[in-house]
């Protein structure tokens, strides 16, 4: 259910019924053979076996492909599922491109020599945003730039006149999207604001701290949704009036791009490739990091300048045509087909 699973699902119902692409999906969590399946449940085996299953999938499923498109995030991840599909693409002189989309690319490329040396193998590596691209070049990577899809059919722009102080947020519950920030900016937009309220969609590790923030905040109005079906999300968009985040590291949140469709005002932390989509005063209102007292002061912005607040939303809604699959599968058939000929 994380960014990098439904940008995969999103990808291959796409394809459904292309005429010039056929996609399947290699998971890089097979459920093991029957003998092996008390093992999912078991810590470190679970790994072993998983793996085991894994491998030889890849062998059978790859030798059938023109092209690998290999998913790829950051740190251990990477070892467990980039990695020997890169390798196994590659002892089957299949193309392979690696689409990269952790914003934990400059520690975890720092860190990995390994990953390093994957990555310059490849025939060609794909990321969504040019913050990453300029993170692979520092590392002497070459990377080329496909926006992230949003499934623009789901969602139905509408401006918000009257502004309501109807807050949503939809990031995981995990440390790096830091939502205890978004947590006491709002309550201190609630100290002005004091009928407002704020819906958290998602879940993670840091649920029960998250709740017991809250609770020692004395927030009023605030809805923990829990996880929700990427089909049901343009739902909770529809409800809202304003997107807020406070991720300490991202690289091109979908999240931002599905309240742009939608018609909220964005107020986010001005982190990894945020700014490369959101220009500040312009698709929306940035804070620095972990700052809760400018979130709050940029979210009574909207509410103080109404006619701001409608503008953002405008100019962001103007940028979809970007993140739509026409666009985007242009982007995909030529790097397949590029990389079909040259092999």
């Amino acid at each position: 259910m994380g960014g990098q699973a439904v940008q995969a699902d999103r990808l291959l119902r796409a394809w459904r019924g292309d005429p010039d692409i056929e996609a399947w999906l290699v998971p890089h969590n097979p459920l093991p053979p029957r003998p092996f399946r008390f093992a999912v449940s078991v810590k470190y085996a679970r790994t072993v076996v998983t793996e085991m299953t894994y491998v030889p999938l890849l062998a059978r499923e790859l030798k059938r492909a023109d092209v690998v498109h290999v998913f790829s995030a950051s740190y251990f991840s990477f070892l467990l599922a980039p990695l020997p599909a890169i390798v196994v693409a590659r002892a089957l002189g299949k193309p392979v491109v690696v689409h990269y989309h952790s914003g934990e690319a400059p520690d975890h490329l720092a860190r990995s020599s390994v990953a390093r040396a994957a990555l310059s193998r490849t025939d060609g590596n794909v990321v969504p945003s040019s913050f990453l691209a300029h993170v692979f070049s520092s590392f002497g990577l070459s990377a080329r730039v496909v926006p992230n899809l949003v499934d623009l059919g789901r969602f139905t722009f509408r401006e918000r006149s009257p502004l309501r102080p109807r807050v949503l947020s939809t990031r995981n519950f995990e440390p790096l999207y830091n939502v205890a920030c978004t947590l006491r900016a709002f309550k201190r937009f609630q100290e002005r604001m004091p009928g407002a309220s704020l819906t958290l969609v998602g879940s993670g590790g840091e649920d029960a701290k998250l709740r017991a923030l809250a609770r020692d905040l004395a927030l009023r109005n605030v809805v923990f949704a829990g996880q929700v079906d990427p089909d049901e999300i343009a739902n909770y968009y529809a409800e809202h009036d304003v997107y807020l985040q406070s991720p300490n590291i991202d690289n091109m949140p979908v999240s931002i791009l599905e309240a742009y469709a939608s018609g909220l005002p964005v107020v986010s932390t001005d982190v990894g490739g945020i700014p490369t989509i959101l220009s500040d005063e312009r698709h929306g209102l940035l804070a620095p990091a972990d700052d809760d007292r400018a979130l709050a002061a940029q979210m009574l912005r909207l509410f103080d300048e109404p006619h701001l607040a409608r503008q953002l939303a405008a100019n962001a809604f103007g940028t979809c045509h970007t993140y739509g699959w026409p666009s985007i599968r242009t982007q995909w058939l030529d790097i397949y087909q590029e990389r079909h000929s040259v092999n």
